[in-house]
Order: structure tokens, then C-alpha cells, then sequence
């Protein structure tokens, strides 16, 4: 009979509210920005690669120092920079969460045994 207007004990354990919480969705998109920016550089070396074989079909020279020579070699300098840098910004943001995922999997194996396994058949229900 004895009722308080304080908070009720919840009989869950606290879930981790740290940075465990964003882990995965960083590693999901970490490893989705990297994949496209692979995509990406396999399409501007493809380019830049067909443009040089181009201009050099008509007998020039792709190395020569005159100023069509280097505006296709410089053609794709920018969006090959920022590829790199969105590259490696995501290949270290995809790691850090892995390691993140690592070292809170010995704290929710621990907490998490009060979770309840659910199989095929309930998902149907």
C-alpha cells in the first residue's frame, strides 16, 4: 500500500546511452560513403584516362606544356581531392565506429541477458 510519486524501478537494465548508441548507424554510413566514393574515383580515373587517350589519338602529347595539355590533365583534380578527402574522412569514421561496436559488445553481453529471443514464427503474430 505504500505508493510514492517518485520514479518507478524499471525491472530492464539501463541500456548504454554513450556513444555505443550511434556506433552502428556511423558504420553503416561510414562504409555506404566509402563504397561511393570508390565508385566515384573508378569513374574519374575511367574519364580522365579516356580524355588523355583522346587527346593524344590526334598525335599531341598529354605531358606537353602547352595549355590544352594541362587543362585536361587538370580537368578532374578537384572532384579527385575531395573523392580522397571524403574517402579517408569515412574510412576513419567507419573504423572508429567498429571500434567503438568491439568495446561495447562485452557490456551488452553482459546487460542484454534480459532480452527476449524472437524467432520467425513470432514475427508473424
Amino acid at each position: 500500500m505504500e505508493e510514492s510519486a517518485g520514479p518507478q524501478q524499471s525491472e530492464e537494465p539501463i541500456r548504454d546511452r554513450g556513444p555505443a548508441r550511434f556506433a552502428r548507424p556511423a558504420l553503416i554510413a561510414g562504409s555506404l560513403v566509402a563504397v561511393v566514393c570508390i565508385g566515384l574515383l573508378v569513374v574519374i580515373f575511367s574519364l580522365d584516362t579516356f580524355n588523355a587517350t583522346v587527346y593524344s589519338v590526334g598525335g599531341n602529347d598529354i605531358a606537353g606544356d602547352t595549355q590544352e595539355a594541362r587543362d585536361i590533365r587538370g580537368l578532374y583534380d578537384g572532384a579527385r581531392a575531395g573523392s580522397i578527402a571524403v574517402l579517408v574522412f569515412a574510412l576513419l569514421t567507419a573504423t572508429a565506429a567498429g571500434v567503438v561496436l568491439y568495446r561495447a559488445r562485452k557490456s551488452a553481453a553482459v546487460d542484454g541477458g534480459g532480452e527476449d529471443d524472437v524467432d520467425f514464427d513470432d514475427l508473424g503474430r
